[in-house]
């Protein structure tokens, strides 16, 4: 429960998101369920309808899901200072951890393997993600008509392939007229509503923008600007919907086809490491500032990336309250709410098809999918802490290694 200390709270939050950085392995869903495993579970800080209203602007506005938990949580367990210290404490071990990757690769010329390692740990991740996923879904799921819009959420994604975003405000959109009850309008609320459609999207339309003005003002130089580096990751994490995959474009369009400061290889060597360190993906950023430009390069490009995912949250966290008040954006943070978790439905299936399948006869990674299903009963029904079942896993896949099993 809360503390009166304001220190206390700041101690707690640095200890629990430093660890929760730590064995953050499986992605952004992964590690909300581990959030949400925490703070709603165990600690009682948020309650998981207040936690659903947090995920669903999330996914609303540009930047990591998991990171801008974190920061929210933060703010509303501690103020200001707890904004920072969380997300700062998120995303340190990540950055710490890839910036030595980054040290080794540049130094060496060659990455470790711990391929055995991620092999049990992606098993209990995905066993984590599903003991997150039946909560939240008993909480948000609350009538028919909801149902029936995450049902439509998954469907649009899976035949069409909509973009996530864009399934977000469709679902929310829908839940906004279908479900709101008649009552008269609250102006205030509305106005609060207005304001997160339009960052979304205007941010959302802003992406292809910022592309196009990368390429024409790119120039052809031979000496590495820290200002051009920050700016340019600035500029991404400003934008950046979809996830850490969409990084991915936005770096090999700028960084390696522009400016020519980062070779095809490196660039994959870079999603390598974002795969197997745990904290958000985005510090891969860390990993290619330091390649550019060593040390500096690393910290401005980890500041760029990350920096407007904390403006975001400042300047959206105290609209929260406001849209709950309304009628007509309770409605649509109800629907929005519902389709996130629509979302980790989709990504969990995907997830759980690439752990648990093997390409050839018998098809099915037995060793992987009993890793799952014992995982899964220990945190459902033991409620055992998800460090442990991350490290007890990877254990068992760096055993299993020992042993000669190979996927």
């Amino acid at each position: 429960m809360i503390t009166n200390s304001a220190p206390s709270r700041l101690g707690e939050l640095a200890k629990l998101f430093f660890k929760l950085g730590v064995i953050g392995f499986g992605g952004p869903v992964a590690h909300i369920a581990m959030i949400e495993d925490e703070v709603v579970k165990r600690r009682q800080w948020l309650t998981r309808e207040h936690f659903l209203d947090l995920l669903g602007t999330t996914n609303l506005i540009p930047g990591p899901n998991s990171t801008e938990m974190a920061i929210h949580i933060g703010y509303i367990y501690a103020g200001w200072l707890g904004l920072i210290v969380s997300g700062v404490c998120f995303v340190l071990p990540a950055v710490l951890i890839t910036g030595g990757f980054a040290w080794i690769y540049v130094t060496y010329g060659t990455l470790p393997q711990v391929a055995p390692l991620l092999y049990g740990i992606k098993s209990a991740v995905l066993a984590i993600i599903i003991n997150a996923l039946w909560g939240l879904a008993k909480k948000s799921v609350k009538t028919r008509q909801l149902l029936a819009i995450a049902l439509a959420v998954v469907l649009m994604i899976l035949l069409f392939k909509l973009n996530e975003v864009i399934a977000l405000l469709i679902g929310g959109l829908l839940g906004m007229v279908w479900l709101h009850s008649g009552n008269k309008k609250d102006k205030s609320g509305d106005k609060a509503n207005f304001l997160i459609a339009s960052l979304s999207t205007g941010a959302t339309l802003k992406a292809s923008t910022v592309v196009v003005a990368s390429v024409a003002t790119a120039s052809t130089v031979t000496n590495v600007s820290l200002w051009q580096l920050g700016w340019f990751f600035l500029k991404v994490g400003s934008v950046l919907f979809g996830g850490g995959y969409l990084l991915v474009a936005f770096i090999q369009g700028g960084l390696v086809e522009e400016y020519g400061w980062l070779t095809q290889q490196q660039l994959l060597d870079a999603i390598a490491i974002g795969q197997f360190t745990p904290g958000p993906v985005l510090s891969t950023a860390t990993f290619i500032g330091y390649i550019i430009a060593g040390i500096p390069g690393a910290i401005v490009a980890t500041i760029g990336i990350f920096l407007p995912s904390f403006v975001f949250v400042a300047a959206l966290n105290p609209l929260i309250p406001r849209l709950r008040a309304s009628s007509w954006t309770r409605a649509f943070l109800d629907a929005v709410n519902v389709s996130a978790v629509a979302l980790m439905v989709v990504t969990t299936l995907q997830l759980g098809a690439a752990t648990l399948t093997l390409p050839q006869a018998p098809f099915v990674d037995f060793l992987a999918l009993a890793i799952a299903i014992v995982s899964a009963i220990l945190a459902i029904h033991f409620r055992i802490n998800a460090a442990w079942l991350v490290f007890g896993s990877a254990f068992i896949g760096w055993g299993a290694s020992l042993l000669g099993y190979t996927r």
